[in-house]
């Protein structure tokens, strides 16, 4: 942050791994205090490591400042059984990302899941596989925090042993 008279500028310093240049992102430019939120001005004042990793990941944020967003194709996958009932028939998914991304929601389930996208697709046409949010092409949208999948299945005979493994990130 830098101060001007009453006027305050803020910006994120984005440093390229490669090269080592580095680039100001503007947060926001001569603006005056009372203009600004609260919460905003207590974070960059006391540069709150949550709220800058929040803004420095924010993508649309990004893409209003920079002509181009690369993004990184890896990202960590954390699975975890919360609840499970004897003779399950089926499969909750509770999706959360710290970030935004923009991997589709089959790619991310066909590959966690080892299974062909059309065959996700046909589950989720038949009504097998169903989404909260809902919607007509939601396996072709991106993934968003807090969409909960489910999966029927019941006529699936070795759920414990093809499914659960998936489920819990263990070993098949």
């Amino acid at each position: 942050m830098n101060a001007n008279g009453r006027k305050l500028d803020a910006w994120l310093i984005y440093k390229c791994l490669t090269c080592e240049r580095t680039w100001n992102r503007p947060i926001f430019e001569r603006r005056t205090i009372r203009d600004i939120d609260p919460l905003t001005l207590d974070a960059l004042q006391s540069n709150d490591p949550d709220w800058v990793r929040a803004e420095t990941f924010n993508l649309d944020g990004l893409r209003r400042k920079a002509q181009r967003v690369d993004e990184f194709a890896e990202f960590d996958i954390a699975k975890e059984i919360r609840h499970e009932i004897a003779g399950w028939t089926r499969l909750e998914i509770e999706l959360t990302a710290q970030f935004a991304t923009n991997i589709r929601l089959d790619r991310l389930l066909a590959g966690e899941l080892k299974m062909s996208r059309s065959r996700l697709q046909a589950l989720h046409d038949q009504g097998l596989c169903r989404t909260d949010p809902g919607g007509v092409d939601i396996m072709r949208r991106r993934m968003r925090s807090g969409t909960l999948v489910t999966i029927d299945l019941v006529m699936e005979a070795e759920r414990d042993r093809l499914w659960k493994p998936l489920a819990a990130g263990g070993p098949l």
